[in-house]
């Protein structure tokens, strides 16, 4: 019948067939993650993390020489010349910033200065200019203002040239409204 599966004989050699392989999976992009170790610095070995804590609402100038985590409200200024500040997913900050590291959950409001790197995550929102020698931005994040991207040469230059600057501006701004 021509239903009826033929039975190999025994001086028939059996037909290999080819064995069925799943597909490979799809490529997934992994977002950036807090899980990479962090190697502390020289600078910050011994030293621990502030933390703001949710409910804090600040106003004023934070200089510290350790890490910073803000999960509440900040206005003014911070710097942290030699540490990393992170800006937890509810904190808000309007504020100058200047540190090694900035890392952005939350909202930043103003511009936003690091020695070696800013990150904004999937959560981050940041309305300011940035400078620093690299930038990442997480997919979902929000930014609107400006990078520049400073390198070796530059990051001793721009930190001097910035103080001079300001002066000038300073000096020019009281000559011109002196004049007005």
């Amino acid at each position: 019948m021509l239903w009826e599966k033929k039975q190999p004989q025994a001086g028939e050699p059996k037909k290999a067939e080819p064995e069925w392989t799943p597909p490979p999976a799809p490529k997934v992009e992994t977002p950036m993650t807090d899980n990479m170790p962090k190697v502390p610095t020289s600078s910050t070995a011994n030293q621990g993390t502030t933390l703001i804590g949710r409910s804090a609402v600040m106003h004023g100038e934070i200089s510290a020489s350790e890490d910073l985590q803000i999960e509440g409200q900040f206005d003014g200024t911070i710097n942290l010349q030699e540490n990393c500040l992170t800006v937890g997913p509810k904190g808000q900050v309007k504020a100058e910033v200047h540190a090694r590291q900035v890392i952005v959950h939350g909202s930043v409001n103003g511009n936003v200065t690091a020695r070696e790197k800013i990150e904004i995550r999937r959560t981050g929102n940041v309305l300011g200019d940035l400078v620093a020698a690299g930038v990442a931005i997480e997919d979902g994040a929000y930014f609107k203002g400006s990078i520049e991207i400073l390198r070796e040469g530059d990051k001793v230059a721009a930190s001097s040239s910035k103080a001079s600057s300001s002066s000038v501006a300073a000096s020019s701004a009281s000559s011109a409204s002196s004049k007005v």
